[in-house]
């Protein structure tokens, strides 16, 4: 499995050269005076204050050592064999040495990275001044989080030459010359070898305290002073970019998630999980190649003044390996409050012989005004006052049901969702949140009365996320309507950043947060939607289902678990004629040609994600390259019609539960 590192966590590069001399040379950084006072305290802080009360002891520090061995070399393409085994010293250790604030066995670890990775580099940039032979019949291993540890040179030389071949076979194939090639690698890697230069140590103990800080959770986290200011302008949505938030996969900068109002969200031109290899500033600016880059120079070229163009090269999710790059063009802006409003339209379809009209409300975030709101405005902005607005504008048209669409909701306010549940169930508990404490809260809609009383429907996939799945969870077991799509990200715990000078008010620097998970989200039948989300009702295929997306997809995310049910009174027997409505759709989808093709896509996309090595050969990768270009024609060409595909079967099901309920 592929590990995902979060933006604010600085990974180093593996793609780095020389510059003018085949011999690489870094310096050597030590641990300062502050951060032998900041480790203990974060060991301190999160055991007492995390959701997830552990002990620090052996599995900790194993665990420590295997995630910061990873951060540094996730791809095993530096360490030997010899090496990880010489760090087993360690294995037992680290969690007492926390405690006490010694940090040299992770820098002495780092050292050895540093010689590791300068060996490397050396070699690669001698071999980059050779030819390569396209005509053998040779393999890239592209999947390498499990690889054995290398025992010699030799066998990192051997894939090392064959990385470089593949980077040089790719870019010939898009119709660069030699030399042009030659001299893209070349500025590639010393600007990466410049960005390691300048590492500091600051940013070694940032990695190596987030080795430790991950033990608890995946969304447990050290920001040094520099990454929380950052962190906190792209948490923020005020600054003007593309509206996406962005990670570190090996050594791609990676979509994350796309906030709902913004400029990648509008042009829908990119897509979570997808790679931005390049950066270009406005129509004709040069593209620069970010592969390999600190992920917050990546951001910083990324930002930008409002209503000015950026232009980003990426390999999409579902490219094969060696697929040539789109380039796609969008405005700055900022996310704006009206660019993320819910939408409603009325569709009509006939089913057994009889007319139906179903209201639509795409709701792509949780979204409130709080200016407005506090300054007691009636009809201030926000996700329940526009549905509620839409709700009246649709039944003009005497709906016979409604389906809410939250695909690709990434949540937003919980007020919000628990104001917009009450649209739909006269009032009543909505939400559990379990404090550290182990205290629990419950979140109620205390206002009478339902905006919209019909049969409902509720459409999710596995971006839905927090405020969706609570929203979703809420509908499903007061059994209020029937949820389709696919399972939900699983987002179902709450964190808070602590600053670290409040623990240390004698230091007279900064010394970062802490950002730890405090709270657990809980359905009111008691279920968590942490880890698992929430399951639909009746499922449609999708491409997420096959990726490495979402809470159950990360290393030591929290796991589901139960507490209490509350008592509530359900609305309907929904899940008697589930098992009905499945049998309906099933017949239904195995005869519709585009399902047919829809799930055909999905194979082709599962086969290409599970590939394991690419071809080195030059004919195999033009025959790759041209049929995979003629699908993903196709797959463009037919995009909106799958679109329109699920909103459709969805009124389809809410049709057969109408007329079963009829009966």
């Amino acid at each position: 499995m592929k590990f995902i590192k979060y933006a604010i966590i600085l990974v180093l590069s593996l793609n780095l050269l020389a510059s003018d001399s085949t011999t690489v040379e870094f310096s050597k950084l030590e641990p300062e005076a502050q951060h032998m006072k900041v480790a203990p305290l974060i060991v301190k802080f999160l055991t007492n204050f995390h959701y997830q009360k552990r002990a620090i002891d052996d599995s900790i520090s194993a665990e420590t050592l295997d995630r910061y061995i990873d951060k540094l070399d996730p791809l095993r393409v530096y360490f030997y064999e010899e090496d990880i085994q010489d760090f087993q010293k360690y294995r037992y250790k680290l969690d007492d040495y926390l405690v006490i604030g010694h940090l040299g066995p992770a820098y002495e670890i780092f050292h050895v990275y540093q010689k590791r990775m300068a060996e490397r580099l050396t070699y690669a940039f001698q071999r980059i001044e050779l030819p390569f032979d396209y005509s053998l019949d040779e393999y890239l291993q592209i999947e390498r989080d499990t690889a054995p540890w290398a025992r010699s040179t030799e066998q990192l030389d051997d894939y090392w030459r064959k990385r470089l071949k593949n980077e040089f076979l790719t870019r010939s194939l898009d119709g660069k010359e030699d030399e042009e090639i030659v001299n893209a690698l070349r500025k590639r890697y010393n600007r990466a070898k410049k960005n390691v230069q300048q590492f500091q140590s600051e940013d070694i103990f940032q990695i190596f305290m987030n080795s430790f800080a991950e033990c608890f959770d995946p969304h447990t986290s050290y920001f040094s002073p520099k990454n929380f200011s950052d962190f906190k302008i792209q948490m923020s949505q005020a600054y003007s970019g593309i509206g996406a938030r962005l990670t570190t996969e090996d050594d791609y900068t990676v979509v994350k998630e796309i906030i709902a109002g913004g400029p990648a969200f509008k042009s829908d031109a990119l897509h979570e999980d997808d790679k931005i290899i390049g950066v270009g500033q406005d129509e004709e600016g040069e593209i620069v190649d970010v592969v390999g880059w600190r992920i917050d120079d990546v951001v910083q070229l990324i930002r930008g003044e409002k209503e000015t163009i950026v232009r980003l090269q990426i390999l999409e999710a579902e490219s094969i390996p060696g697929a040539p790059p789109d380039t796609i063009t969008l405005m700055r802006d900022k996310v704006k409050l009206e660019d993320r409003s819910a939408e409603g339209e009325v569709i009509k379809i006939t089913q057994d012989n009889r007319d139906f009209n179903f209201g639509v409300i795409d709701i792509p975030s949780f979204y409130s005004d709080f200016d407005g709101k506090n300054a007691g405005e009636k009809n201030y902005k926000s996700t329940t006052n526009d549905v509620r607005r839409i709700i009246k504008e649709l039944q003009a048209d005497t709906l016979d049901g409604l389906i809410i669409d939250l695909r690709r909701n990434g949540g937003g306010f919980l007020n919000e969702a628990i104001s917009l549940t009450g649209l739909f169930i006269d009032k009543g508990p909505v939400v559990q949140v379990r404090q550290t404490t182990g205290k629990v809260n419950v979140e109620w809609d205390d206002d009478p009365g339902k905006a919209y009383s019909g049969p409902l429907a509720v459409l999710v996939d596995r971006v839905s996320a927090s405020a969706s799945e609570i929203f979703a969870a809420a509908i499903q077991d007061y059994g209020r309507g029937i949820i389709i799509g696919s399972q939900t990200f699983g987002k179902g715990t709450v964190q808070n950043a602590v600053p670290l000078n409040r623990f240390l008010s004698n230091m007279d620097m900064e010394l970062g947060q802490i950002k730890s998970t405090i709270a657990k989200f809980y359905r009111i039948d008691g279920g968590s939607t942490q880890h698992v989300g929430v399951i639909p009702d009746i499922s449609f295929p999708s491409r997420f289902e096959l990726m490495e997306f979402g809470e159950s997809s990360q290393k030591n995310a929290l796991l589901w678990d139960q507490i209490d049910k509350l008592e509530y009174t359900t609305y309907g027997d929904v899940a008697t004629v589930i098992p009905d409505l499945i049998n309906r759709t099933n017949i239904r989808v195995s005869d519709d040609p585009q399902f047919t093709a829809l799930n055909k896509s999905l194979e082709e996309f599962e086969k290409n994600r599970n590939r394991k090595e690419i071809s080195l050969n030059r004919i195999v990768r033009e025959k790759e390259r041209a049929e995979a270009e003629r699908k993903k024609k196709e797959r463009k060409e037919k995009e909106d019609d799958d679109e329109e595909l699920l909103i459709t079967e969805s009124a389809r099901i809410l049709s057969d539960y109408i007329l079963l309920s009829d009966k």
